[in-house]
């Protein structure tokens, strides 16, 4: 059987917590939804902070130190550290927690975009937070940035602890980008790009978008050199990364990147979505990857040469 690594993106920093009462916003909550993921199956496990007393999101590595401890106390998972933190955050707050840590993997966004969730702030007429309104309503405006000094300064500040970067790339362009920082001798092989499709901004959730993508980086970097991932927004999920591990690729869920389990069904957990992919895995003949499995497949250093 095919082994397939599941990441599973915990909590994020884009949807807000009167979208589900399901997403995790306490350290204790982030905890043990990642542990429960890590039991259902995920290899990985991709972490964001939050405020607990409302739920913001957080670069602070105070708040991370409130939960990483824990997961890595009771999983074997790889703990992958958010850099992209939120869309309001400076580039200190959102590499804080990763230059503390020096985890296993850090996120990388290869590129500024627009990043919008401004529709949803229509649908909704009660908020549980007061800053939860102007957040989303006000994505129209966002900027996600991450210029070429952005990347090169995370690259030198983070450098030499032997993390390993999950290059997100939102759009061809930063495939090319990710290209440019190859070249340079910046990254090293074997490295790991996760395709993002379906944000407002962003390229769109269509297969021949995914095809295109995978020939793209197959020609910049070589298949062998490289391993691949996708994630899908919202309602796109699981249909587009199951197409995604039928093309040989590896694959990400959690309540950061939905936050529904089906058709006008919000999740009730993490979990919930990863036992949901294992079991369309597993009637495509593949098997999830274990952490250490993934550990060799992505030339991990080992959770004991972290801080965490």
């Amino acid at each position: 059987m095919a082994k397939v690594i599941i990441s599973c993106a915990i909590t994020g920093g884009i949807h807000t917590p009167t979208m589900s009462d399901a997403l995790p916003i306490t350290p204790e909550q982030i905890a043990e939804e990642s542990i429960a993921a890590a039991e259902a199956g995920a290899a990985i496990i991709h972490l964001h902070a939050r405020r607990p007393e409302d739920g913001h999101p957080t670069g602070d590595p105070e708040v991370f130190a409130r939960f990483l401890p824990v997961i890595k106390q009771r999983t074997d998972a790889v703990i992958n550290l958010t850099t992209g933190g939120s869309l309001t955050m400076p580039v200190e707050e959102r590499i804080a927690a990763a230059r503390r840590f020096q985890p296993e993997v850090c996120s990388l966004n290869m590129g500024s975009m627009n990043f919008a969730l401004f529709p949803v702030a229509g649908k909704i007429t009660e908020w549980k937070y007061p800053w939860e309104k102007e957040y989303i309503a006000n994505s129209d405006d966002y900027v996600f940035r991450n210029s070429f000094r952005d990347i090169a300064y995370m690259f030198e500040t983070l450098g030499g602890m032997g993390t390993k970067y999950e290059h997100e790339c939102y759009d061809l362009s930063h495939l090319y980008t990710l290209a440019h920082f190859v070249d340079r001798g910046l990254i090293k092989p074997p490295f790991f790009v996760q395709m993002v499709f379906g944000i407002l901004g962003g390229v769109g959730a269509h297969l021949e978008n995914l095809v295109f993508m995978k020939e793209a980086a197959d020609r910049l970097f070589g298949a062998e050199n490289y391993k691949w991932s996708v994630l899908a927004a919202g309602r796109h999920q699981m249909p587009f990364i199951t197409q995604a591990a039928l093309l040989g690729g590896h694959v990400r869920v959690g309540l950061e990147d939905s936050l529904y389990i089906g058709r006008g069904e919000l999740a009730t957990s993490n979990a919930q979505q990863v036992e949901k992919i294992k079991r369309i895995l597993a009637e495509l003949g593949h098997e999830p990857a274990t952490p250490a499995e993934a550990r060799e497949m992505l030339g991990l250093k080992g959770a004991d040469r972290t801080l965490i």
